[in-house]
């Protein structure tokens, strides 16, 4: 499996940042060639499942994921967020924590655990670089919006 980290700071509120970044279908907007479909009714907690659909044409694949933790940040204490990718095609699981940051703001990391069916494992390092340059770049862009 491809392990891979990306932190972000950002003036955005604890709370505000976990919003954005908990924002399931605002990262289909972000990630090229990707659509995001919430398969749960309802606010998001464990349990919601959502598909993110990646490609075009019959060369996109799903990426159905379920939310089997959901802290929010509170009373000082970090959001948590944690994610299992469970696809034909990508397999893994991912954690979001978002952190209050010293002096306002915050400060939020995203750490994935990533294997895709097919690739040979001598190229996970290829794939954390991948992965570290789309997830930092949603990031930025959730953060920002």
């Amino acid at each position: 499996m491809s392990l891979f980290r990306v932190e972000r700071s950002s003036a955005l509120p604890v709370d505000e940042a976990w919003r954005r970044l908990t924002d399931f279908r605002a990262h289909g907007r972000l990630v090229p060639l990707t659509r995001t479909r919430l398969l749960s009714a309802g606010p998001t907690g464990a349990g919601s499942r959502f598909v993110a659909r990646t490609g075009v044409g019959r060369l996109a694949f799903d990426d159905p994921m379920e939310v089997v933790r959901w802290e929010p940040p509170e009373s000082g204490r970090p959001g948590v967020c944690g994610l299992e990718k469970r696809g034909r095609v990508v397999l893994g699981r991912a954690v979001i924590e978002v952190y209050g940051a010293p002096g306002g703001g915050s400060r939020a990391v995203w750490v994935e655990e990533l294997r895709v069916r097919g690739v040979p494992r001598v190229l996970d390092p290829v794939l954390a670089f991948a992965g570290r340059r789309l997830f930092g770049r949603a990031m930025d862009g959730l953060l920002s919006m």
